[in-house]
């Protein structure tokens, strides 16, 4: 096996294989409706990471999507295809406002409990689509999607009641200021931060015209720790046991439908996580009236397949995933060209990445056609060729 195939056969030329696919198909398409590919992309570049204020703006973006796909990848990797994340994200965002307005403690107290509360949510809608797979075999994909539009219309009903609803506007009243995570959200404002930040312009940008916050830290910690429970510890050996054969689990003492609604429970409790960061982390810190699903946990699934149902390697594909958004404004805006192109670009790098087979068929073909080669140089009109010829 040449080295070649070795790298083919790895989950990341999968990935890759994939991106450099969708750049392909989107340069096509911008060259087809007359519009330069590396213009475009250059925008792209730019518009991503040209400025410290925009890289903030993608790791902020990038938050969410990084934490529902690590909670699709844990689910995946032990058998289950969460696709429920948006609901779970959803009642994440609606518990943790609920919480953080109707308390007011410091803020060593409320911010775990109002991240907590929405963790809560995500844990106990993950746990009730796993205890219905696990009681009355009812697949989780059907259970999940119905959730996602109860959690839409509870979001809303929450949305219209008066104890919530700020008046003249569709949303809630914003949570508590000891509950917000973002990075020192009083000191920027005062006289003395002001003054500090002037001295750095790029740091001001970034402190007074972001929403900075600890949002993605938290995010890379929880799929560096999601990561490590599924691979280094008793529990997620289990899991992971009963995701691959669960006769085979429950012959080896494993209690199977515990394992199902633990494995649904702390993806939800992630996902859930990932709607609390969001009301703490951004403004306007409260909830909305949803027209239609918001996406954060639709996208989760695209950045979960990018990166192979990894964990880990869903933080540089939440990134990716971020830039191509979060930049792709910016070609509508600089080159023209319609900022379509960059959904036409991630739905084909989520459909190369679906199809993890192709890299292993070119590893396959490659590996046939060297032996083919080797059996020729071996072999010369029937008779094996001599040690000197062969070497040559």
């Amino acid at each position: 096996m040449s080295a070649l195939t070795k790298i083919l056969r790895k989950p990341l030329a999968s990935a890759l294989a994939a991106i450099l696919v969708g750049f392909a198909v989107a340069s096509v398409v911008l060259a087809a409706a007359g519009y330069s590919p590396i213009d475009s992309f250059a925008a792209l570049l730019q518009g991503s990471f040209g400025k410290p204020k925009y890289i903030v703006n993608v790791l902020i973006k990038a938050t969410p999507i990084l934490l529902t796909g690590v909670g699709v990848s844990f689910a995946f990797q032990t058998g289950l295809f969460n696709i429920g994340a948006e609901g779970q994200y959803i009642f994440g965002t609606i518990l943790s406002t609920i919480v953080g307005y109707l308390f007011n403690f410091p803020p060593i107290i409320q911010i775990p409990l109002v991240l907590g509360a929405g963790i809560l949510g995500g844990v106990a809608l993950g746990a009730f689509i796993g205890f219905l797979k696990a009681r009355f075999g009812i697949h989780e994909v059907i259970t999940s999607i119905m959730t996602n539009w109860i959690m839409l219309y509870l979001c809303n009903f929450v949305v219209q009641t008066d104890l919530f609803h700020k008046p003249n506007s569709g949303t809630t009243y914003p949570i508590n200021p000891s509950g917000f995570t973002m990075i020192l959200p009083n000191w920027k404002k005062s006289e003395a931060g002001m003054a500090a930040l002037d001295n750095v312009p790029w740091l001001k940008e970034i402190m007074l015209r972001t929403d900075i916050n600890f949002g993605f830290l938290i995010a890379v910690i929880v799929a560096i720790v999601a990561g490590i429970l599924l691979s280094r510890t008793k529990l997620g050996y289990e899991l992971r046991a009963v995701g691959h054969n669960r006769d085979a689990a429950r012959f080896a003492g494993i209690n199977v439908d515990r394992g199902l609604v633990t494995c649904m429970a702390i993806s939800g409790g992630i996902c859930g996580l990932a709607g609390a960061l969001n009301i703490t982390g951004i403004s306007p810190h409260a909830i909305a009236t949803l027209a239609a699903m918001e996406g954060y946990g639709f996208n989760g699934l695209s950045v979960a397949f990018i990166a192979g149902c990894s964990c880990v390697g869903c933080i540089p594909s939440s990134i990716l995933f971020a830039s191509l958004i979060y930049g792709g404004m910016t070609i509508q805006q600089t080159v023209g060209a319609p900022s379509n192109i960059i959904n036409i670009m991630i739905g084909t790098i989520v459909f190369f990445t679906a199809l993890p087979g192709i890299t292993n068929a070119i590893a396959d073909w490659l590996d046939k056609r060297n032996r083919s080669e080797k059996d020729l140089l071996h072999t010369k009109d029937g008779t094996a060729l001599p040690s000197t010829e062969k070497e040559a």
